[in-house]
């Protein structure tokens, strides 16, 4: 694709600055109702934009400090399945607040027996009249706690190979028998939870597409995850980037150690790559593709370029990167300004920073197992990109070679 971006006085960046200016501080649902959230998505949820279009308006909002809901799972993964494979019910009933944000949606996939291996789950939705009775326990659910409606999926049949027999649900997260745990990370933030059913009646007018249906909807699902998880910024999408980073440092002087130097070349290179790639898969998803074995690509090299990132600016730091909340300017809090001539001098002398980069440097071992592990993301590029075989067992005494032929 070309990924040059079209001029200042296009006509697509002129409607929008227009918009903009008799919307400069929209609501949720005026950017909802403008097709401005997910412009992507057919009338009436967005505008249908081709991919260029889009992302023209990502920057033009982005211009003007304007944001979306923030809603990620709901408008991410959510909502895309909704509107591929629900109802017309299920699409009126649950889009509308899923885009404005005003239901947070959490999803219920991972099970404590059933982590990178999901289709082996073990969670059960029996149907009983029009409701199903749902038991088991969901894991490493984020934001579960603060949710309004859950993403679910359970196995209705037993009887059935373990892909066919899974089905795909919209789960209210008030149900009777809902209970949950949280689970506080090294961080000591509390976003992930365990959640148990038991014996939740789950009404059948919630189940998304066919019974059994379930492992395609999922897989649609954790293709759209993984480009999320895949964005700009360096925790999934979130928080700093290299750019914020490298940004920083030229503010405050530059850096003159070699070593640390060239790491640093390392770090924008892998940030310019991810871009480019990022803009062909984002380009194929606009265009109407389900997100294939490329958001796989993404995902592995941008968790690795996470990790690069939050462990480059503890590095930074040096022995004072052991120090709860270093970041990478050492005695400057890079929160109170885009620059050194807006520093608030008196801080110079004490070594606060902005708590974002200790809290991503603690939470970058996750980035390599959340939304996929590194070794699944792996295999799938192996089998369906490089046309690998799968893994075989080799007999003792005999080379893998000799063991493939046979």
């Amino acid at each position: 694709m070309d990924f040059d971006f079209p001029a200042d006085n296009d006509p697509r960046r002129l409607e929008i600055r227009d918009w903009i200016s008799k919307n400069p501080d929209p609501t949720a649902n005026e950017l909802v109702n403008a097709g401005y959230v997910v412009p992507h998505w057919p009338e009436p949820w967005g505008i249908s934009a081709e991919p260029m279009h889009q992302l023209i308006i990502d920057e033009e909002l982005r211009k003007a400090r304007i944001s979306r809901p923030a809603n990620p799972i709901g408008i991410g993964w959510a909502g895309p399945t909704i509107l591929a494979a629900g109802t017309d019910e299920q699409k009126e009933r649950f889009l509308p607040n899923i885009l404005n944000g005003k239901d947070f949606w959490c999803q219920l996939f991972s099970e404590p027996d059933a982590g990178s291996d999901l289709a082996n789950l073990s969670t059960r939705a029996i149907r009983d009249g029009d409701e199903y009775v749902v038991n088991g326990s969901k894991i490493w659910s984020s934001g579960a706690h603060l949710s309004s409606f859950g993403i679910l999926i359970a196995r209705t049949n037993p009887d059935a190979p373990k892909h066919q027999g899974i089905s795909y649900f919209i789960c209210p997260m008030d149900l009777p028998g809902i209970s949950m745990e949280p689970i506080v990370d090294m961080t000591t933030a509390h976003s992930f939870n365990q959640v148990f059913f038991d014996d939740v009646r789950l009404p059948a007018e919630l189940l998304v597409g066919e019974e059994g249906e379930g492992w395609r909807l999922a897989r649609m699902t954790l293709a759209n995850e993984r480009v999320s998880l895949s964005a700009g910024g360096s925790l999934w999408g979130d928080g700093p980037s290299a750019d914020t980073l490298l940004n920083l440092i030229k503010d405050y002087g530059g850096e003159n150690d070699p070593i640390i130097r060239q790491k640093l070349m390392h770090l924008y290179c892998e940030s310019e790559v991810l871009k480019l790639n990022r803009l062909r898969t984002l380009s194929a998803r606009l265009a109407g593709k389900v997100p294939g074995p490329e958001a796989s690509i993404q995902k592995l090299m941008a968790d690795h370029h996470g990790q690069n990132v939050m462990e480059t600016a503890k590095n930074l730091c040096h022995a004072s990167g052991m120090i709860k909340g270093s970041g990478p300017t050492g005695k400057i809090d890079p929160s109170l300004s885009h620059g050194p001539t807006q520093i608030n001098v008196d801080k110079r002398n004490f070594p606060f920073t902005d708590p974002i980069w200790h809290f991503g440097f603690l939470f970058s071992p996750a980035l390599t197992l959340g939304g996929g592990t590194f070794a699944v993301q792996r295999n799938i590029v192996a089998e369906r990109v490089l046309g690998l075989p799968r893994d075989i067992d080799v007999e003792e005494g005999k080379t893998w070679t000799e063991a493939r032929k046979q």
